[in-house]
């Protein structure tokens, strides 16, 4: 249980730290544009580059996610084969005992006749 809010938690990080990224990225770019003394070629070149590097960043960040994702899937799969197994083990267990006291009940009723 405590593995699975762990991941939920990072994801949420992840989203956080993703957005913060995007935004900052943004603001960077209109600040850059709004504060620099120079042509708009320039800035337009300038800005590109930002983007690009707001792209490359983006997909690192999904791909993380992703990452996370498919860890948090796989550790959920292990939980409900490991938790299949031990139910599996104690309806067995269950069943036996049950048949044992059928079984030692029913030859007490025999004696009893």
């Amino acid at each position: 249980m405590e593995d699975r809010s762990m991941a939920a938690n990072s994801g949420r990080s992840l989203g956080v730290a993703g957005l913060a990224f995007v935004t900052g990225g943004v603001l960077g770019a209109a600040a850059a544009l709004l504060l620099a003394p120079q042509s708009g070629r320039e800035s337009q070149r300038q800005l590109r580059g930002y983007a690009r590097r707001a792209e490359t960043g983006v997909y690192e960040l999904a791909d993380k996610a992703n990452e996370g994702m498919d860890q948090a899937f796989e550790k959920g799969r292990d939980f409900i084969n490991d938790t299949r197994a031990v139910l599996t083990e104690a309806v067995e267990a269950g069943r036996t005992a049950m048949h044992r006291e059928y079984e030692r009940l029913s030859g007490n009723k025999n004696a009893c006749q």
